[in-house]
C-alpha cells in the first residue's frame, strides 16, 4: 500500500527519469531507510542507479559514527554503492557561531553536491515526509514567513546540477514505521529528536497529534495546500516581475531607486510580491528575521503622506523615501579604526566586544579551537604584534592556500556584515605583515605541525 502511494507520488510530480542515477541521504533513521528499501524495490520500474550518500556530523561520538558505520553495512548487504563522511560541526560551528542546525545543513548539502559530481547523479533523493511538511509550514507561518516559505517544503525543486526530490510529502511518519515493522527494516533513532531544545520537536509533539486528532488525513491537505500555494506564487511572481521595469531606477550592489508610484499601481498582491523582488536584489542571503511584518512596514512608508521618511530593515538596510522615489542602501557606519599594541602576556581589549588572549607556551600546547585560537613560532614573526582595523587593499597569505587573499574577499566569503568588516581585528608584526584574522582564517605562519621549538606564542580571541 505505502510503495503504490509513493509510486503516485512519483508518478503525478515527474520525480524521477528512466535511467537515471539517484543519490539517496541516508541517516539510518527510519524515514531514510523505508525511503532506500521503497526504491531499491520500484527500481526495476525506471531503471536507475543508486548511490547512498551517509554524514556523520559528529554530535553524539561513538552513537552517531554507529549509525553511519550501520547504512554502511546496509549498502553492502543490498549492494548499494556508499559513499560517507564524518564532518566535525562542531568545531565549524565554534568557528562561524551558527546553529547546528544551519551548520549541518550547508555542510551536508556540501557533501552531496560533492557527490553528485563524482557519480554524475542527476537526482538527490530526501526522505522529508508528511508530518514534517505540517511542522515546517506551521513553524515559518509562525515567525511570520512571505512568498514561497510559507508553502513549505517542496515537493521537487533544482539542486545543484539536477533536482532534489521528496517522493515521502504525501505519507506520514506513521505509516513509515508500520512499513518498517513489516519488512523487518530496523532502523536507528536519533535521540535529540526528542528533546524540547528544538522548536520543530515543540510543534512535532504537542501541535501535531492535535491536528492529527481533529483530521488523521490532515497531511494530505498541507501538501496539497503546499502545491497550491507554490503555484500562485508562481504565478504572481512572473507577472509582477513583468512590471518590474518600470519600478527600478537605479540598481547596483548595495543599493537601489525604486519609483513608488509605479509600485503603487499594481494591485495589492502585486505590490507585495514586488517588494519582496527588491528585497531578495539587495540581499545576498535572506535574513532569518526578515518576516512579512517588514513588507508591511515598506507599504506603509510608501503611503506616508510625508514626502521623506526612512525605515530600518535587518542587516543594517535603510529604506529612504523622498517624495516619490525609495532609496534602498545598507548603512554604512564611519567606524573609527584602531591600533593596539598585543600584550605578551597578557589581554588586549578589542573595541568589538571581544578580547586577545596571549602567553608564552611553557609546557603543553594548548589544544587549538579553530580559527579562534593560534600558534606561531616567535623566530617566524617581528615583534611587538599589533591588532588593529584592516587597510584599504590588505592581503595575507592564507595557511593552506599557496597564496595570498584579500582581506576584504576573506570577510564576502565568510559572510561578514558592512558593519563588523570595519571593526574586525587583524594581528600584524612589525613588518606590517598581517598573520591572523581572528575567527577567519589564518595565515601560514602556523605550522601545520606544531614542534617543541623553544618560543612559542599562544593566541586566543574569544568574547571580553
Amino acid at each position: 500500500m505505502l510503495k503504490e502511494k509513493v509510486l503516485s507520488t512519483i508518478y503525478r510530480n515527474e520525480l524521477i527519469k528512466e535511467n537515471s542515477k539517484l543519490l539517496i541521504g541516508v541517516s539510518g533513521g527510519p524515514d531514510s531507510l523505508v525511503l532506500l528499501h521503497i526504491l531499491k524495490e520500484i527500481q526495476p520500474l525506471f531503471h536507475y542507479e543508486m548511490i547512498v550518500a551517509s554524514v556523520d556530523h559528529m554530535f553524539r561520538g561513538e552513537e552517531s559514527y554507529g549509525d553511519y558505520k550501520y547504512v554502511e553495512h546496509i549498502c553492502e548487504r543490498w549492494g548499494i554503492t556508499f559513499e560517507g563522511k564524518r564532518i566535525n560541526v562542531p568545531a565549524r560551528m565554534e568557528q562561524t557561531g551558527e546553529s547546528s542546525q544551519i551548520t549541518s545543513r550547508k555542510l551536508r548539502f556540501a557533501f552531496y553536491e560533492e557527490v553528485m559530481d563524482k557519480h554524475q547523479a542527476s537526482t538527490l533523493v530526501l526522505g522529508h515526509h508528511g508530518d514534517d511538511q505540517i511542522e515546517t509550514m506551521l513553524m515559518r507561518l509562525t515567525r511570520g514567513a512571505t512568498g514561497k516559505a510559507r508553502a513549505g517544503i517542496p515537493i521537487k525543486r533544482r539542486f545543484h546540477t539536477g533536482n532534489l526530490i521528496r517522493p515521502f510529502l504525501e505519507i506520514t511518519k506513521s505509516q513509515i514505521i508500520e512499513y518498517a515493522c513489516l519488512h523487518d527494516i530496523e532502523p536507528r533513532f536519533d535521540p535529540s529528536n526528542e528533546t524540547g531544545v528544538y522548536a520543530r520537536n515543540r510543534f512535532r509533539h504537542e501541535v501535531l497529534p492535535f491536528l492529527k486528532k481533529e483530521n488523521r488525513k490532515v497531511h494530505e491537505h498541507f501538501q496539497r495546500f503546499s502545491e497550491e500555494l507554490y503555484e500562485d506564487e508562481e504565478f504572481f511572481l512572473n507577472l509582477v516581475s513583468s512590471k518590474m521595469s518600470e519600478v527600478w531606477i537605479q540598481q547596483d550592489k548595495d543599493q537601489a531607486v525604486i519609483q513608488i508610484d509605479k509600485v503603487l499601481a499594481m494591485p495589492k498582491p502585486l505590490q507585495r510580491r514586488a517588494i519582496q523582488l527588491i528585497l531578495n536584489y539587495l540581499y545576498l542571503e535572506r535574513p532569518s528575521s526578515l518576516s512579512a511584518l517588514h513588507i508591511d512596514q515598506l507599504l506603509v512608508l510608501f503611503l506616508n503622506p510625508q514626502p521623506s521618511a526612512e525605515l530600518h530593515l535587518p542587516e543594517g538596510l535603510i529604506a529612504e523615501k523622498s517624495y516619490q522615489t525609495c532609496t534602498f542602501r545598507f548603512f554604512r557606519q564611519k567606524s573609527r579604526g584602531y591600533s593596539l599594541k598585543l600584550q605578551i602576556p597578557g589581554e588586549t581589549i578589542l573595541p568589538n566586544g571581544y578580547k586577545i588572549k596571549a602567553h608564552y607556551i611553557k609546557e603543553e600546547i594548548p589544544v587549538l579551537r579553530g580559527n579562534h585560537s593560534f600558534i606561531l613560532p616567535e623566530s617566524a614573526v617581528q615583534l611587538p604584534l599589533t591588532v588593529r582595523t584592516r587597510n584599504e587593499g590588505e592581503r595575507m597569505a592564507v595557511k593552506g592556500l599557496g597564496g595570498t587573499k584579500k582581506l576584504k574577499d576573506i570577510f564576502i566569503n565568510e559572510k561578514i556584515p558592512m558593519l563588523e568588516r570595519n571593526v574586525w581585528p587583524v594581528i600584524i608584526d612589525q613588518t606590517g605583515t598581517a598573520i591572523w584574522l581572528p575567527g577567519l582564517k589564518k595565515s601560514n605562519v602556523e605550522p601545520d605541525i606544531i614542534s617543541d621549538e623553544k618560543s612559542l606564542i599562544y593566541l586566543e580571541y574569544k568574547k571580553a
